[in-house]
């Protein structure tokens, strides 16, 4: 057995073990989700200072801070009537983001993938 069969046989039988990891990509490729997270580096924010950032509904910015709180990368406590978002873990989080931004620094395209073309146009 060749180490790619090796590869391919770990990944067809680790699928339950991927599909975590494949759902938190799917929350990061989202641009409006990583616009978000990018402000919230900046520190705790309300969804209305949220949405008056991002110029999208309110409703819209709920569902992606929906997404991202569900995939555990933010967190979200209450003020009064007020939900107050923050990052769940600024420091792994930022070391993902600067890892991603790392490996295309080192060429790839992702943009230009055509198995990805419309996917999140």
């Amino acid at each position: 057995m060749t180490s790619a069969e090796d590869d391919e046989g770990v990944w067809s039988t680790d699928a339950g073990l991927t599909a975590p990891t494949a759902a938190l990509f799917r929350a990061l490729g989202e641009p409006a989700r990583l616009t978000l997270l990018r402000h919230l580096f900046t520190g705790e924010h309300q969804v209305r200072e949220l949405t008056d950032h991002l110029g999208l509904a309110q409703s819209t910015v709920s569902a992606h801070l929906a997404c991202l709180r569900d995939c555990g990368l933010v967190t979200v406590r209450q003020r009064g009537r007020a939900s107050i978002y923050a990052i769940a873990d600024p420091e792994r989080l930022a070391g993902l983001i600067a890892a991603a931004e790392s490996l295309l620094d080192a060429g790839p395209h992702p943009d230009e993938c055509a198995h990805l073309a419309g996917a999140d146009r």
